[in-house]
């Protein structure tokens, strides 16, 4: 099994990994509603790639800035506030995020209102504008964040990459399902921990441990035996013990992610539930058509690589060096 998903994926991902590691970096922009018709707005956009240049809100003709601009930087991302006054609300009317069609992020909108009552909308590169609902319902709030999460992982690479890693290392289906429950109990413990604050950690080395992670897994890929036996590594006998123990980094790199974004303050623990859900799903559906491709390679009789072993390896923990060294430095 693991030579056709080496013929799969491995080719696809490497090349995309060094630039495309945590591209997921959504903007924010939030209003608050001070008084009827005049709201707080905060927008947040990471500087990565240029995105903090490349990122505008526009709001309706209607409304126009009163007062003067506060801008800071918190982390990785540039943070602006600034009073808004819309003459007959913000309701029915249409916001935007110019530039967002060029990119490969998203941009969650948020609306918190004077009588309790609040507003989420996911904005994307297919639709970067809408139209403010006069209400909104639980269950749409609730969906944002879901696809969120799934968005997270399948685009957050490094994620994607360890657990490709742990996929070539199992080698029968029940292991494969200890394992990935594992790393999903673990990284769902650390997610909610740090979410809801029980649990501080910086991001910054958080990073560079999770790209350790994944080089860890390509040495022990690297030195795997043919057939995993008594003098086989750690990762081949008991790999759900690996991925429990690294799911509990890549909890707080998803943590970091939901951070930049927020949480709806009237539905916290749910939000975080259907983010985690979304989180697993999205894992479920990268699982499921690794495997799928590998069965369709292994019915083509498509021939693989002799070497593809220790090409896999050096492969994934070259990638995964490079995370290192960089996400180190940009720690210091």
């Amino acid at each position: 099994m693991r030579s056709t998903l080496l013929g799969v994926l491995v080719v696809a991902l490497l090349p995309l990994a060094p630039t495309r590691a945590h591209e997921f970096s959504p903007g924010f922009l939030g209003l608050v509603e001070l008084e009827p018709g005049v709201f707080r707005v905060q927008w947040k956009v990471s500087l990565t790639g240029g995105l903090a240049d490349a990122l505008s809100p526009r709001f309706p003709d209607g409304c126009a800035f009163d007062g003067g601009l506060s801008a800071y930087v918190m982390g990785d991302a540039r943070v602006q506030q600034r009073k808004l006054r819309c003459d007959g609300g913000l309701a029915g009317q249409r916001i935007a995020i110019g530039g967002l069609p060029a990119t490969m992020t998203d941009v969650l909108l948020r609306i918190d209102y004077l009588d309790g009552s609040a507003v989420t909308q996911r904005l994307t590169p297919a639709v970067p504008a809408t139209v403010v609902p006069v209400a909104q319902g639980a269950a749409a709030v609730l969906g944002t964040y879901f696809m969120l999460g799934v968005e997270h992982i399948l685009i957050g690479i490094d994620h994607l990459l360890f657990v490709f890693a742990l996929l070539l290392l199992v080698d029968n289906v029940r292991r494969l399902v200890i394992t990935i429950t594992a790393f999903t109990v673990a990284h769902s413990i650390t997610l909610g921990a740090a979410t809801l604050g029980l649990i501080q950690v910086s991001q910054a080395p958080v990073e560079a441990v999770i790209a350790l992670s994944i080089l860890f897994l390509a040495s022990e890929l690297g030195r795997q035996p043919a057939r995993a036996d008594s003098h086989a590594d750690l990762a081949v006998r008991f790999p759900w013990i690996v991925a429990f123990i690294f799911g509990l980094l890549h909890g707080f790199g998803f943590a970091g992610a939901l951070a930049e974004i927020g949480l709806p303050a009237q539905a916290v623990p749910l939000a975080l539930l259907f983010f985690n859900l979304g989180v697993e799903a999205g894992q479920l559906i990268f699982i499921f058509a690794v495997l799928a491709l590998a069965w369709g390679w292994r019915q083509a009789r498509l021939p693989a690589p002799r070497a593809w072993r220790i090409a896999t390896a050096y492969g994934i923990g070259s990638v995964a060096a490079f995370w290192v060294l960089d996400r180190t430095v940009g720690a210091i």
